[in-house]
């Protein structure tokens, strides 16, 4: 199934995850052949899938220009480390070639977020929650994949962002206290502007009532978890527990501006 598809069938339904927004920047295509772009002083890696990578390069060259506005969806990797920062990147859904859908509807740096808004323990700001929406092929296909991809397709995107005077508390765990004495979990659909100076989210507008009412979706379960780490545990016997193991292409952690930027 189709993103665009996709993204169709879920705008009939009334509540649904989404995070997706429209970002500008100098766009820069690295000599490994990797997209970066420049918002403010930052530079971030953009993932795209070959089409709209291709579709992207031709329109550059087409317009004999470097700078384009991106449909995309912001991502996120938090570390267990308290003093190791969160790295924000971006995957390419398309490029704006005229202003129309969501190229009209949403400015420069803002996004649509439709999570659960809670705390998560490896990140001090609360964070708008995007889980992998259900639908029966994803079904299928998650009782078929092997523990190891299905945990990496049903992982969950934890955007962080700041809302002051929110109208309803971000969840916290209480490991102290029953299930069923825990505080309540909201769903929030809102708009929110991208930070690149915070490297965070900035809450502009409601979208809609925050609501206890949760959409189904699909998570990977603790054992499923645990299973993928004692893996990854034996294959690297030598790596410290807890300790985040560097890629072989590693996403590049935002930095200050050197001389040009790029998109992710």
């Amino acid at each position: 199934m189709s993103e665009q598809v996709e993204q169709s069938q879920q705008q009939s339904q009334q509540n649904y995850f989404q995070a997706i927004g429209v970002i500008s920047g100098q766009i820069i295509l690295t000599e490994d052949k990797k997209l970066k772009i420049e918002i403010g002083k930052r530079e971030y890696a953009i993932f795209s899938k070959p089409k709209a990578f291709e579709a992207l390069k031709i329109h550059l060259k087409k317009k004999d220009t470097n700078e384009a506005t991106l449909l995309v969806y912001p991502k996120v990797i938090h570390f267990p480390k308290p003093d190791q920062p969160h790295q924000m990147y971006f995957q390419l859904v398309a490029h704006q070639e005229n202003p129309s859908g969501l190229f009209e509807e949403l400015k420069d740096g803002e996004f649509k977020l439709s999570g659960l808004w809670q705390f998560i323990p490896v990140c001090r700001t609360p964070c708008i929650s995007i889980y992998k929406n259900f639908n029966k092929e994803r079904l299928d296909f998650i009782k078929s994949a092997e523990t190891s991809l299905k945990v990496k397709f049903m992982k969950a995107s934890h955007l962080p962002i700041v809302w002051k005077d929110a109208i309803v508390p971000p969840f916290r765990f209480n490991p102290k206290v029953s299930k069923e004495e825990q505080a309540k979990r909201y769903f929030v659909q809102l708009k929110a502007k991208f930070n690149p100076d915070k490297n965070l989210f900035i809450f502009d507008s409601l979208m809609g009532l925050p609501t206890e009412e949760l959409p189904n979706f699909l998570k990977a379960s603790k054992t499923d978890k645990a299973t993928v780490a004692a893996e990854k545990r034996k294959s690297n016997p030598t790596e410290k527990p807890g300790a985040k193991k560097e890629s072989k292409t590693p996403l590049p952690k935002p930095i200050k501006k050197k001389a040009v930027p790029e998109t992710e």
